[in-house]
């Protein structure tokens, strides 16, 4: 896994955007929003801290990315790629 550092205010994911990584929040942080059909603002979802996961929607089923993640204040976190991904998962099965 490599190490990722974001500021706050930064944007890790855009929704709409194609994904390849998942990230483990170590340190910090985030926020999740989501644009829903229909609505011009985003919605907030919910804060992301550590332990938790986001962005493995997107390399489950090869689908754009279902949310925008920002930072909420300087946060690190610990990206796992497509290949090392998958290897896992398919390991555990």
């Amino acid at each position: 896994m490599a190490v990722k550092n974001v500021h706050k205010n930064d944007t890790v994911i855009k929704q709409g955007d194609a994904g390849a990584v998942l990230f483990v929040v170590e340190a910090g942080q985030l926020d999740c929003y989501k644009t829903f059909p229909g609505e011009e603002e985003p919605k907030y979802l919910k804060t992301y801290e550590p332990g938790e996961a986001f962005g493995e929607l997107a390399l489950l089923y090869n689908a754009p990315r279902a949310a925008t993640i920002v930072g909420k204040t300087d946060s690190v976190l610990y990206e796992l790629d497509r290949d090392t991904f998958n290897h896992i998962v398919k390991e555990a099965s």
